[in-house]
C-alpha cells in the first residue's frame, strides 16, 4: 500500500522514517491485540514518525490499558470527529491488511524505535549547532558539551529528553521487589554494602537515589572512612557474589596517588608515612603487594580534578555510568565544588550544589556519598553533634 496518507517533512530533508513498518506494526496489533504485549515495551506512540500514527497507537494504547478490546470498530468513536487529510477510520480498516506475524511484527517495532532515536539524534545535534552559532556569553563550549552529554544520556536510558511520570502501582512494584530482596538477603542489605556492619544494620546499604552526607570537622577522619566505605563497596560485592560495584570517588582535595597511598595503608595496616618511604620489611612489603593484588577486581575510579563545577561532576558522572557502569559516588568534598551560579552568595551557591548532588542520584539512580566540613561555630556549643543546618 503506497503512502499516500500523511508525509511529515523536515524544512530540508525528510527524517528517518519507515511509514510501512509503523503501518504493520500497527494493524498487526488491531488484528490481534495479544501482539501488544510482546511490544509494547519496545514501542510507544510518541516513537511513531507519522502524527496520525501516534494518535492511533495512543488510542489503542488507552484501550488495551483499559482492559478493552481494540480494533477499527472500537476505535472508530475516537477518530469520527478528527479533522484530517483522510477518513481515521477508513483508513484503520485497510492497515489492518498490513498485518504480519508475532515475530516480524517485533522486527518492525525494533525498527521504528531505532528510526526515533536516529530521529532523536539529529534534533539532538542541530541543537547543539544552533547552541554553538549563538555566541551567547553565558554559554560557554564546555557547557555546551555538557548540555549535549545528558541530552544523549537521557535518550539512552529513557529514550526521551524529558522524565516520565510513574504510576503509582509501577513504584508499588518496585518497592515490594526491594523489601523481597531485602527479605532473601540474610544480613538484609539491598543497597551498597559499606563493609560497616552497624552502619549496614541501620541503613540496608545505600540506597539508589539517595543522597548521603558525612559531616565533620578538619583531620576528624571523614575521608579515611569515606575510602573505607568505598573500598568495601567495590570489593565486598565480589568476595560475596563474584560481581564488585562500580564505585566513582571525586577527590577534590587530595590527589589519586595519596588516596590509593591511604586505601593501600589501611588494608594492609602498615602506616601511610613508612609506604611513602618505602620504610618497610620484607614481610610488611608481601602484606603491601598483597593488598594491592586484593583491589585487582575492584571497580574503583578516581577523578582528582581540583575545583570541579558541579555541572563538570554531573558530566562526569554520567560519562563514567555510560562507559564502566556506576553503582555508588563519593565527593570529597562538598565545599571544594563550584557552583555555575550565585558565585556572591555562598550560602545559595551550597544549595545549588547540594540540589545539583541530589539530581545526580536521581538521574543516574545511585547513591551519592558527599563529605562536608563543619562550621567552626560547632566549637562554641555544649552540644558537639551535628545539627540539620
Amino acid at each position: 500500500m503506497s503512502r499516500q496518507f500523511n508525509i511529515v517533512q523536515n524544512d530540508s530533508k525528510e527524517l528517518p522514517n519507515n511509514i510501512e513498518a509503523e503501518q504493520s506494526v500497527i494493524g498487526s496489533v488491531l488484528v490481534s491485540n495479544e501482539i501488544f504485549d510482546e511490544i509494547n515495551m519496545m514501542v510507544a506512540s510518541k516513537n511513531f514518525y507519522d502524527p496520525m500514527h501516534q494518535k492511533i497507537f495512543a488510542a489503542i494504547e488507552k484501550l488495551i490499558y483499559s482492559g478493552m478490546l481494540a480494533n477499527p470498530i472500537t476505535l472508530k468513536n475516537h477518530f469520527e470527529n478528527e479533522k484530517d487529510e483522510i477518513n481515521i477510520p477508513e483508513y484503520l480498516v485497510k492497515i489492518t491488511k498490513f498485518s504480519t506475524s508475532s515475530r516480524q511484527t517485533i522486527e518492525y517495532s525494533k525498527l521504528i524505535y531505532d528510526l526515533f532515536v536516529k530521529r532523536e539524534l539529529i534534533k539532538i545535534s542541530e541543537n547543539v549547532i544552533d547552541t554553538a552559532q549563538l555566541n551567547d556569553l553565558d554559554q560557554d563550549g564546555q557547557s555546551i558539551i555538557e548540555n549535549f552529554e545528558k541530552s544523549l544520556f537521557d535518550l539512552a536510558e529513557k529514550g526521551s529528553f524529558s522524565s516520565s511520570l510513574v504510576k503509582f502501582d509501577e513504584a508499588m512494584k518496585m518497592t515490594i521487589e526491594m523489601a523481597s530482596n531485602a527479605y532473601k538477603n540474610d544480613e538484609g542489605i539491598v543497597g551498597v554494602p559499606t563493609g560497616l556492619t552497624d552502619l549496614d544494620d541501620r541503613l540496608g546499604g545505600l540506597h539508589k537515589s539517595d543522597l548521603l552526607i558525612i559531616a565533620g570537622r578538619p583531620s576528624m577522619g571523614k575521608t579515611a572512612l569515606a575510602t573505607n566505605i568505598a573500598y568495601n563497596a567495590s570489593i565486598s560485592n565480589y568476595k560475596k557474589y563474584g560481581t564488585s560495584s562500580s564505585v566513582g570517588f571525586f577527590s577534590l582535595e587530595m590527589s589519586s596517588a595519596q588516596l590509593a597511598t591511604r586505601i593501600l595503608s589501611d588494608i594492609s595496616k602498615i602506616p601511610s608515612e613508612q609506604i611513602r618511604r618505602g620504610e618497610m620489611s620484607e614481610n610488611e612489603f608481601n602484606q603491601f603487594v598483597d593488598a594491592a593484588r586484593s583491589l585487582d577486581q575492584s571497580k574503583f575510579f578516581i577523578d582528582d580534578t581540583p575545583a570541579l563545577l558541579i555541572s563538570s561532576i554531573a558530566s562526569k558522572a554520567r560519562r563514567l555510568k555510560r562507559t564502566h557502569g556506576l553503582d555508588f559516588l563519593i565527593i570529597d568534598y562538598l565545599q571544594l565544588i563550584r557552583g555555575t551560579s550565585s558565585k556572591e552568595n555562598r550560602v545559595n551557591e551550597i544549595a545549588e550544589i547540594t540540589q545539583g548532588l541530589k539530581a545526580i542520584a536521581k538521574e543516574l539512580n545511585i547513591p551519592v556519598l558527599a563529605l562536608s566540613q563543619l562550621s567552626r561555630q560547632v566549637e562554641n556549643r555544649d552540644d558537639k553533634r551535628p545539627q540539620l543546618a
